[in-house]
């Protein structure tokens, strides 16, 4: 049966954990979980945005469950002390890894870490709060695990020896590889998994990746606060929708991906016509596929949080 973005199963008694769910693919992610039943919670940087996308949910989403934890991603101590709490959940059925840099200067700026800072920010923080919530994904059978991939991966191959952009540096080629270390992460993170056995088990937890195609503001649905958009914004929009989805669509894939029971991980969701389309199958870039990128990519991400990760 094919996957139907306006219907998926009911996620009642389920949770969810939306990196960035206060804004763009992240607060539309969130809102489709909570209207399927599930109960979400909207890991933040910014608790006035997080109570903004609460009440917005809460207002689109008849009895939605919706929480918020604070956390700033480019800081190792913000994730560890956020990640201490989710260790603490009770369940966790799906970690969204969604928030990410997805603009920024061409001069090559740090996190408070020393790291660059879109790298810091869309994988190494994603990394650490992944390993640290992983006690509670192991103790929710059917858990999940999302990593948001990107099409920029098709277009900037990966520089193994200069992942952190040290040697040479301009934003799109920096955004490209925290893409292609994500790719290579929840790729390896499911291999490991499938390959593991914790207790006399193998661990009950799925990795994937999703892409929202090329989804932009001027098409989204207006939340006020949260999506907002001029009536030039989207006069513009319509006349340049050719190949284009609005932020409500590009979380499609990203929730097919935390929820279709047909999924078993290691798969990629992507739009059918590459950059907009219903949420299907798709193939992420070779280069960041490989389990040797993948292995290679894990190693980095200890050396780099200073924490293993063995699942």
């Amino acid at each position: 049966m094919s996957w139907n973005p306006a219907h998926p199963p009911r996620q009642d008694g389920r949770t969810f954990v939306v990196t960035g769910g206060s804004a763009g693919l992240g607060y539309f992610a969130a809102e489709q979980l909570a209207r399927a039943g599930g109960h979400v919670v909207l890991a933040t940087r910014s608790p006035e945005r997080a109570a903004r996308a609460e009440a917005s949910i809460r207002g689109n989403v008849a009895g939605a469950s919706v929480d918020s934890l604070t956390v700033d991603l480019a800081s190792l101590a913000s994730v560890r002390e956020a990640g201490s709490r989710l260790a603490d959940y009770g369940r966790i059925d799906g970690l969204i890894l969604n928030a990410g840099v997805t603009s920024g200067s061409n001069e090559r700026q740090h996190s408070v870490d020393g790291f660059e800072l879109t790298m810091a920010t869309n994988f190494i923080g994603h990394f650490a709060l992944t390993a640290l919530a992983w006690p509670a994904l192991t103790r929710t059978a059917g858990s999940r695990v999302v990593g948001l991939g990107s099409l920029s991966t098709f277009m900037v191959p990966p520089h193994p020896g200069d992942m952190l952009s040290q040697r040479s540096y301009n934003f799109f080629r920096a955004y490209a590889f925290s893409k292609h270390a994500m790719h290579g992460f929840i790729l390896e993170l499911d291999r490991r998994t499938n390959q593991s056995t914790v207790f006399g088990r193998v661990p009950d937890v799925a990795a994937l990746l999703a892409h929202p195609g090329y989804a932009i503001d001027g098409l989204t649905p207006l939340r006020p606060g949260i999506a907002d958009r001029t009536p030039l914004m989207r006069a513009a929009a319509l006349a340049a929708s050719f190949g284009t989805q609005g932020k409500n669509r590009g979380a499609a894939p990203t929730v097919r991906a935390a929820l279709d029971p047909a999924l078993t991980g290691g798969e990629f969701i992507g739009p059918k016509y590459l950059t907009h389309g219903r949420p299907v199958l798709a193939h992420p870039a070779g280069t960041s596929a490989s389990p040797e990128f993948g292995g290679h990519i894990w190693a980095l991400a200890e050396e780099w949080t200073g924490r293993d990760f063995d699942v």
